[in-house]
């Protein structure tokens, strides 16, 4: 600030009259280099709130209007201009400084402060802080902000897999990613959007650690407010006076800020936007705007959630913090598990395997949750149930709390468990619909349907109508679990907990009552349901009745189709025949898969990659030998099997000669259906027919079946010529396959054509499908008794006429 001399200031202070305590005030803070009112009131021996005091009169007496510090820039200019005018010689100069030099000083002294106070996070549960360096991971921005964007729910849709209702594509983000850093490089004034646990402070914390290294803009000074705490400092100071008193120890005279902020050299770090409380926000973002104005040369960074949409900077270029990719999650995982007992391959692994949990990784909260959890015991618990319901407290209570942030309006009033059953109605009422986006306008409507029923509620529309936009900004705000994805267009923030308030609708919510169990089983055949029947089964006290009612559901699907009921008959019947002691209903899962694989014209040789021969080497033993076979062919078609506990290690030699067996009828039927196939294809999988005859030859069998498939062994061309295979199968393949499907039925009872049609295929996979779900969720670290677990397993797959008498 360029300093007046005194003598004009004691004129200017007579002429307009102000009292001795006024003038004194006036010529003391007017004739400074800098306006610090902490200086000025300790110079005086007088305190701030009387130094304000005399300068409102000041302000009155020379007919400065408005609030703030405005006003002391507005007197300013004006005695400039008075002083110009009765003046012919210049207002003498400040002395010239060094800059370069007083930034680097600066720095050295405000260090130890910043590393102090960004050199180190603590999140969640974490015993201790954690290094920044030992664990941030790069963060990526978006230049567009995904909420502003006009797309129509379809084009939303388009970036989801409708293929088994798979919509984990709900968070991919199609928009062109740049490094955060590059992001900052670019713009002077940064407004960093994000939704909570994005990783927004984190990133602020690691540009101020990085410029104090000289990393990055080594000729700045960083400077970290974080803006709730400046909003609620004593006596209300202005954001230059509370950096002052901020940083007075460091650096001294405090003059050297003003210095290094008028030469535009302050990287300005402003954190928290969204965490000022309502009654503080104005004054805030006044002091922010007319900062930003006065020391425009400087760069500012600021950081808001999502949905503040009431905080508005024109000069400010609005980016937003993308989501983690799996590059991101593997540097965090590899730097979080370091030097654990857990390994982040491991982690990584299981990750991968579990895709609603990956899910939710994206989110660096969420992420940072996973990992304290997969420390602990080395896996995610069995219990997804309970995890989601970690992720949603974290989101719902820990999160917030640990920021001391408070909710404002109605929203505030509503209790945690209210905000969960709001949020379960929500979930069902649009997961029914299959409305995985939904408007804004139909999101009000549930919210405002859910209001009106609360006790003391006011039911004025117009109030119902302003509460419910409030609560819808304040669930994103807040907590992230509902988010924007285009111009008034939301959805869940993860696929996952969509499912998961679904299933608490039934279960908390409806507390499992008849109905409501009712209303979630005739949803059994829907596979997008799968996720809510496992997690409705996790998340209940006694899964007793739940699982009856689908084992009773499931059975009914096919009850009515004879044909069907004769299949199952069979399927009994052969798993009888077989001397292998273990489950029945294990044994049955196995050969309902081995013929719903061929009947579906799903070969037992399609999910080879490679040839048969790489995988088959008859000098093995042969337990590994069928062991690498199945996972690698079969891992899809036995799921059931397994999920009923039927280890792929297990295998007797009645299920390995039926598996081989299987095999060969089914590469031979696509070799004799496929005769325009690539040649390399063909000869591929007749390679792989002589191998699995091999295979079945080398058990030990009957006399006459091995005689028989010796016989047709010997039939296959020799010749592994490709045109000569495909000339040999379109001639005899036909005859021979025919030859082969009656050895092994008269031999093994294996291998029927059902003749079935398209509806009873259908029919058939919904079943197949269905019992799948229920042997996962018995397999589910879930709450259901003996007799009802042993009351399902017994009457597993079996035909209906064998159950009801089994109930008799």
């Amino acid at each position: 600030m360029q300093p007046l001399p005194r003598n004009f200031l004691t004129d200017m202070a007579r002429e307009h009259k102000l009292s001795p305590e006024q003038e004194e005030a006036f010529v003391e803070l007017y004739s400074r280099k800098n306006e610090c009112k902490l200086e000025v009131s300790e110079a005086l021996h007088i305190s701030e709130n009387a130094f304000r005091t005399r300068m409102t009169a000041v302000y009155n007496k020379f007919k400065i209007d408005g609030k703030g510090p405005g006003k002391f820039y507005r007197l300013h200019n004006s005695l400039i201009q008075k002083y110009q005018k009765s003046n012919t010689s210049p207002i003498p100069s400040a002395p010239e400084i060094n800059i370069d030099a007083l930034v680097q000083e600066v720095r050295e002294k405000i260090k130890p402060q910043i590393q102090k106070r960004c050199g180190t996070i603590r999140v969640l549960d974490m015993s201790q802080p954690i290094g920044l360096n030992d664990i941030y991971t790069s963060v990526n921005i978006l230049e567009k902000i995904i909420g502003q964007q006009w797309l129509g729910i379809d084009e939303l849709l388009q970036h989801c897999s409708s293929k088994d209702f798979d919509l984990l594509g709900l968070n991919r983000i199609f928009e062109k990613r740049v490094l955060g850093l590059q992001a900052v490089k670019k713009c002077s004034k940064l407004m960093i959007l994000g939704k909570p646990g994005a990783g927004k402070t984190t990133f602020l914390k690691y540009l101020a650690i990085k410029c104090i290294e000289g990393e990055f803009q080594a000729g700045s000074v960083p400077i970290f407010v974080t803006l709730k705490n400046f909003a609620e400092a004593a006596n209300q100071p202005g954001l230059l006076q509370y950096i002052n008193e901020e940083n007075g120890e460091e650096i001294n005279p405090i003059s050297s800020i003003q210095d290094v902020l008028t030469n535009g050299k302050v990287l300005f770090l402003l954190d928290g936007l969204n965490e000022v409380k309502e009654e503080d926000s104005n004054r805030v973002l006044r002091e922010i705007r007319e900062f930003c104005d006065r020391f425009s040369k400087n760069q500012f960074v600021m950081t808001c959630r999502i949905a503040a949409q009431e905080y508005t900077f024109e000069k400010f270029t609005e980016v937003e913090v993308a989501d983690f990719d799996d590059e991101q999650i593997l540097e965090f995982t590899n730097k979080w598990l370091k030097d654990k007992t857990v390994k982040s391959e491991t982690f990584i692994e299981r990750l991968k395997e579990n895709k609603r949990i990956k899910e939710l990784a994206a989110s660096p909260l969420m992420l940072t949750l996973l990992c304290l959890a997969f420390e602990q015991s080395g896996d995610f618990p069995a219990n997804r149930s309970d995890l989601y319901k970690e992720g949603i407290d974290t989101l719902l209570k820990k999160w917030d709390a640990k920021g001391g942030i408070e909710r404002d309006g109605i929203y505030k009033k509503l209790s945690v468990q209210r905000k969960e059953d709001l949020l379960s109605k929500m979930a069902l009422t649009t997961f029914e619909k299959g409305q995985y986006f939904f408007r804004q306008k139909a999101a009000e409507q549930y919210i405002t349907e859910y209001i009106y029923n609360l006790r003391d509620a006011n039911t004025d529309k117009a109030v119902l109508q302003f509460d419910s936009e409030q609560v819808l900004r304040s669930i994103e705000h807040h907590h992230g679990l509902v988010v924007t994805r285009a111009k008034r267009i939301y959805s869940f923030s993860h696929l996952t907990f969509h499912e998961y308030f679904t299933a608490r609708e039934f279960v908390v919510v409806r507390q499992s009552s008849e109905e409501a169990l009712q209303d979630l089983v005739s949803h059994i055949t829907e596979k997008r349901w799968r996720e809510v029947f496992l997690l409705a089964v996790g998340m209940s006290p006694s899964a007793d009745r739940l699982l009856l009612l689908m084992k009773e559901k499931i059975d009914f699907i096919v009850a009515d189709d004879q044909r069907l009921q004769e299949f199952l008959l069979w399927v009994k019947e052969k798993s009888l025949s077989v001397n292998f002691s273990h489950k029945p209903a294990a044994l049955r899962a196995f050969y309902l898969s081995l013929s719903l694989s061929r009947n579906f014209s799903l070969s037992l040789s399609r999910y080879f990659s490679l040839s048969f021969s790489r995988y088959l080497c008859l000098d093995r033993t042969l337990s590994r030998t069928l062991y690498r076979y199945l996972s690698l062919s079969l891992s899809r078609s036995v799921s059931l099997s397994r999920s009923l506990d039927l280890s792929l290690d297990d295998l007797s030699l009645d299920l390995s000669l039926d598996l081989s067996l299987s095999l060969s009828l089914s590469l031979s039927l696509s070799l004799c259906r496929s005769p325009d196939l690539s040649r390399s294809l063909d000869l591929s999988r007749s390679l792989d027919l002589s191998r699995s005859l091999d295979l079945s030859l080398s058990l030990p069998l009957d006399p006459e079946l091995k005689n028989l498939l010796q016989k047709l062994r010997e039939q296959l061309p020799s010749k592994q010529d490709s045109e000569e295979s495909q000339k040999w199968w379109l001639a005899n393949g036909k005859v021979w396959c025919d030859e082969l499907r009656e050895v092994i039925i008269k031999y093994r009872n294996i291998g029927h054509d059902w003749h079935f049609s398209n509806e009873q295929k259908e029919l058939l996979q919904q079943y197949y499908d269905a019992n799948k779900l229920l042997g996962d969720c018995l397999n589910s670290d879930c709450d259901v008794s003996r007799e009802v677990r042993q009351q399902i397993e017994d009457t597993l797959l079996l035909p209906i006429a064998d159950i009801k008498q089994r109930q008799q």
